[in-house]
């Protein structure tokens, strides 16, 4: 055991070494997925209260409660907001003293977001009871639809992505991904009443743009249809390369969406189609209607 303990100091030193890492951090470099699996427990309890906090809890007691739990989040929250700024300082070559100080100010900018964050999630959660015949109430919902939970999981990690600790939003991104199948990165930007029916397989990337009243399927890709190459040869971050859905558009069952194209407002598109191309509003797209498509002008992104 003694030779297995050695060898993997052996890799970790020279793995550190090769990335440039002090091997004498003085404590934890990285935010603890445990740690925010707590938060974002906490966090849903407090937007939801009598439907995802405790079995006992009593509609008097709500608010006492509401601030009790929103207390004990913020402040592990802010350990790990802390954590990532100065791992964001050290590798900026910034003071990551005052990188720091900077913690507290966003852990209350995000808290003050929390009011607006429920009242769209509201919308969300309406948008799933009128979308689904089988929905007996919004309370089932908010139980029991996995869409709606890997929803919830979006609308905070994309508030703290907007915030500036885009690491701290992709690890609770990934929490909702690993228990749903759904995978919304933080950055993709989705408006108001949105619906994952079912959900499992959905993919929706980084720089995606959803408007409102939409709802997608299982097994649905909104992707980029080719990956830019930077300056050194790297891929290009950041650049524009996922689809943009207007107001009221469905898309179905395994269809797959893909580039900085446009789908126009109104639209439905089949399940299984595979689409590179911008469609005008009102479009009704399936398989059958894009094998016998005549070329035609492409709307341009947004």
């Amino acid at each position: 055991m003694h030779a297995v303990v050695a060898g993997l100091h052996a890799v970790r030193s020279r793995w550190r070494d090769a990335q440039g890492r002090s091997r004498e951090t003085g404590g934890r470099e990285f935010p603890s997925r445990e740690a925010l699996a707590r938060v974002v427990e906490q966090l849903c309890a407090a937007l939801f209260p009598m439907r995802l906090g405790p079995a006992d809890l009593r509609q008097e007691c709500e608010d006492f409660y509401v601030g009790h739990t929103l207390d004990a989040a913020l402040h592990l929250l802010l350990e790990q907001v802390r954590l990532e700024l100065g791992y964001q300082a050290r590798h900026a070559g910034e003071n990551e003293e005052q990188a720091g100080s900077r913690a507290a100010g966003l852990v209350r900018a995000f808290a003050a977001t929390l009011p607006d964050t429920r009242a769209v999630l509201d919308t969300d959660v309406e948008a799933a009871f009128r979308g689904d015949p089988a929905a007996r109430s919004v309370d089932e919902i908010v139980l029991c639809y996995p869409g709606i939970h890997a929803v919830i999981y979006y609308r905070i990690a994309h508030r703290l992505y907007e915030l500036g600790v885009p690491l701290l939003a992709r690890i609770v991104s990934e929490l909702a991904h690993s228990a749903t199948g759904i995978d919304i990165h933080p950055g993709a930007r989705i408006g108001n009443s949105f619906f994952i029916d079912h959900g499992t397989g959905v993919v929706i990337g980084e720089t995606a743009v959803i408007g409102n009243r939409v709802r997608l399927y299982q097994a649905v890709t909104l992707g980029a249809k080719r990956f830019e190459v930077g300056e050194g040869g790297g891929l290009a971050k950041g650049l524009p390369r996922h689809p943009v859905l207007e107001d009221d558009v469905v898309v179905y069952a395994g269809a797959t969406i893909l580039g900085r194209i446009v789908i126009g407002a109104g639209s439905s598109i089949g399940g299984n189609v595979w689409l590179t191309h911008s469609v005008p509003p009102g479009s009704h797209i399936s398989q059958a209607s894009l094998q016998h498509a005549e070329p035609g002008k492409v709307r341009p992104a947004q």
